[in-house]
């Protein structure tokens, strides 16, 4: 069934280049009354509207020719290139619709480096299990990139962290993610059930790099703390940086790893960050405009399944 909302499915050629498609019909039957009927239209509108086109280009584009009429050279000229852009006009309405669908259309999501190994994927699962033609087209990157991208309008939605408040954007908190520091297996306070910045303040730091969300977010708690890191390495993906501290090149703070993720790196130790600003708080974030039809639907799975973005699932 057509959807209602999308009208009639030569609408919005009829609306974005009415007067063109009756150049290209009349050249195609060269007769006016004939072309008007092949376009549904009545044969009044149909020669009001080459009178337009005529009269905006300013060149005859037609000339009598027994019962009929003809093309001009000049119209002729016109008439194809109409048709040619006509023809790509007609796939980009087809490509925009079919991003735009419910069911077969395609969601662009960015999301913070620390959220692709486990949350994305099990959102997009979830999503995909009752939408199985969806498409995803999927941004990874720092906190600053993923907001930039966002509001140029080259992704419709974004997961980051810490929230940002800015004019022209929706914000909605999903959850709380608790923070930990790493430290190398044999390092003195490994062996403490949980640390404060303070108990650490003298290390030396490995840190996301500026424009990196958790960057903002330490920086933050670093001052909050009064205290000056002493940075001696910066990075730009958790796994990168875990690496460097199970080498034993420093200390970082970090969200709490999924299962299996500190595993992987012989001699690394994550204890919990005691303090009361021991998280960092999740947001799901899109432009304060209407989203495609497909994006809004994944948005509002999304919010309803906040919970899988702190789920042990893998």
């Amino acid at each position: 069934m057509r959807d209602p909302r999308r009208g009639r499915d030569d609408e919005p050629l009829a609306v974005l280049a009415g007067p063109l498609r009756v150049l290209v019909a009349v050249a195609e039957h060269e007769h006016v009354t004939r072309a008007a009927a092949a376009l549904g239209l009545q044969q009044p509108t149909a020669s009001r509207a080459l009178a337009r086109v005529q009269e905006a280009v300013g060149v005859p584009l037609l000339v009598p020719d027994g019962r009929g009429v003809r093309l001009t050279a000049a119209g002729r000229s016109l008439a194809d290139v109409a048709a040619r852009a006509l023809a790509d006009l007609d796939r980009g309405v087809r490509a925009v619709r079919e991003d735009d669908s419910p069911e077969t259309g395609r969601v662009a999501l960015g999301f913070l480096h620390t959220l692709g190994a486990s949350a994305v994927p099990a959102l997009v699962r979830a999503f995909r299990e009752d939408h199985p033609r969806v498409r995803f087209r999927l941004h990874q990157g720092a906190a600053s990139a993923v907001l930039a991208q966002l509001a140029a309008g080259e992704v419709d939605l974004v997961l980051t962290s810490p929230v940002p408040r800015r004019a022209g954007l929706v914000s909605r908190e999903l959850a709380e993610q608790p923070l930990v520091l790493a430290l190398p297996g044999e390092h003195r306070l490994a062996g403490r059930p949980a640390l404060a910045l303070s108990d650490v303040a003298a290390e030396e730091f490995v840190l996301f790099e500026p424009g990196y969300g958790l960057r903002e977010t330490a920086d933050a708690l670093f001052a909050a703390a009064g205290i000056a890191p002493r940075v001696a390495f910066e990075g730009q993906d958790a796994h990168t940086i875990r690496g460097l501290v199970a080498a034993g090149l420093g200390v970082a703070l970090l969200p709490a790893a999924q299962p299996g993720t500190s595993e992987a790196f012989a001699g690394l130790v994550e204890l919990p960050l005691a303090g009361p600003s021991a998280s960092r708080t999740l947001a799901l974030v899109w432009r304060e405009e209407p989203l495609p039809r497909v994006a809004e639907q994944f948005r509002d799975s999304v919010l309803a399944r906040a919970g899988l973005l702190l789920s042990d699932r893998r």
